[in-house]
């Protein structure tokens, strides 16, 4: 090799060796560590691992109890956090481009949500579930405020996804409003002098120019939705009656207080599979919305 590409080859392992180096020790390792643990028996603790191959997998589809309907409660909880933080995002955004006073006010307190802690938001709802809601229903003898709100499988779905969408449409809504800031003038002054009315001008030039944003706030909804795990800790503990136990946390669960760290592993890489196709699934769909618009 000459001079000029041991130089460029020693820069490269300058610049990306360490950032490597790190990513593969604490990404990489991990993820093969647990793949290894979710074909034993390991509890975690002690030092003897048996290998037991597909037994693992075999007890999440035959005897298992618990993961099918996290996952279904995970699934449902998906759909709607992905819908509502979406819309919500997007109508932050749009409202907050137009010539408000108060809009870079506005974009702050709708993004501090993003910035707290997901336990500490939790707990922090928790009490406003139970005692702000419980005080105000009290009050005003409003129905609303006086349910059950963490108590009933129904109620505590939708207080989950209260506060989940509470903490991320801010998020969302800043990746809308660059995309948005983004649309070239002219072509939003040509449709308005062509006659288009404003919903006309959000359907056919707004939402199509923005479809690479889309991709990247479905992709970040559906991680941040199926990983969500310190939500559901701090609120239910997924309660009543693990009618709202996510995946994550009887990943969890099983892992760290069953002491079933071989089955967690496992139900942890049958999660991620299934996760990874729902998300490429997502990217190939909304790329080719791209490629039409």
């Amino acid at each position: 090799m000459s001079r000029k590409t041991w130089s460029q080859v020693g820069q490269q392992l300058f610049f990306i060796g360490p950032a490597a180096f790190f990513f593969t020790v604490i990404v990489v390792f991990p993820f093969l560590l647990g793949m290894y643990y979710s074909f034993t028996d390991w509890n975690g603790v002690s030092g003897s691992v048996t290998w037991v191959g597909l037994d693992n997998f075999r007890q999440i589809f035959a005897k298992d109890s618990d993961f099918f309907p996290a996952f279904w409660f995970t699934l449902r909880f998906t759909v709607a956090g992905i819908v509502l933080t979406n819309l919500i995002g997007f109508l932050f955004a749009y409202v907050l481009t137009k010539p408000l006073k108060l809009r870079n006010a506005l974009r702050t307190v709708f993004f501090m949500p993003n910035v707290i802690g997901g336990l500490l938001l939790g707990f922090i709802w928790q009490f406003i579930f139970v005692k702000g809601f419980a005080a105000i229903g009290e009050l005003t003898g409003i129905g609303f405020f006086n349910l059950p709100w963490l108590g009933d499988e129904t109620t505590a779905f939708w207080g989950i996804i209260i506060v989940f969408v509470w903490q991320t449409a801010g998020y969302l809504m800043v990746i809308y409003i660059a995309a948005m800031t983004n649309i070239p003038k002219d072509v939003l002054e040509a449709a308005e002098i062509d006659g288009a009315s404003r919903g006309q001008v959000l359907r056919h030039v707004i939402v199509p120019l923005v479809m690479p944003a889309v991709t990247v706030c479905l992709f970040l909804a559906i991680s941040w939705s199926f990983k969500m795990f310190d939500l559901n800790l701090s609120l239910t503990k997924g309660g009543p009656f693990k009618s709202t136990e996510s995946v994550a946390l009887n990943i969890y669960l099983e892992a760290f207080q069953n002491n079933r760290y071989g089955l967690g592993t496992a139900k942890a890489l049958l999660f991620f599979v299934i996760v990874a196709v729902i998300t490429l699934i997502q990217v190939k769909i909304t790329k080719s919305k791209e490629v039409e618009s």
